[in-house]
């Protein structure tokens, strides 16, 4: 992986290509030096419309978002709970 980054405008010019012109995607990718991967990668996200990707990316990001709360909710909890124990250990 060369960890190249592409603008969004040549990602979707790429897409269209395979998509609205048909040419097959292997051919796409040889010819603007990227790996083949990376172009299916693109077809899945850019060849959705876009309010339909727009909606998905609103919801990764609430997803993630969510994500981390429940991780920090779940440390305090158990936080919580060896405190409580600790301290029904030394009053009893």
């Amino acid at each position: 992986m060369s960890g190249k980054r592409y603008t969004e405008e040549f990602k979707v010019a790429a897409v269209k290509q395979v998509i609205d012109r048909g040419h097959p995607a292997a051919e796409v990718a040889e010819r603007l030096s990227v790996s083949i991967h990376s172009i299916y990668a693109w077809i899945k996200r850019y060849g959705v419309p876009d309010t339909e990707r727009k909606a998905n990316d609103a919801q990764a990001e609430e997803m993630r978002r969510l994500k981390a709360e429940l991780k920090r909710v779940t440390e305090e909890r158990d936080i919580l709970r060896k405190a409580a124990a600790y301290f029904a250990k030394t009053s009893g």
